[in-house]
């Protein structure tokens, strides 16, 4: 299963979650389902930039460099 896919199906998971837990009164089932909403949306953003950096190696590893140079500058 895609990591697209796991990450989706856990956001919808958590929607489901957070709403038993407001109707039940339930403050952490409703925690649980704004935690896994995340967790999905998180999934879903790393799967997209994984699919950036297979698609384009070479730019993602000079924008890499470039990050890299700029952080070790402003921290140094």
């Amino acid at each position: 299963m895609s990591d697209r896919f796991e990450g989706t199906a856990r956001e919808m998971g958590g929607h489901v979650q957070e709403t038993v837990g407001k109707m039940t009164g339930d403050t952490k089932t409703q925690a649980d389902g704004l935690y896994n909403q995340a967790a999905g949306q998180a999934q879903q953003t790393v799967a997209q930039v994984s699919d950036v950096i297979k698609a384009q190696p070479i730019a993602a590893v000079v924008i890499a460099v470039g990050l890299g140079y700029i952080l070790g500058r402003l921290t140094a």
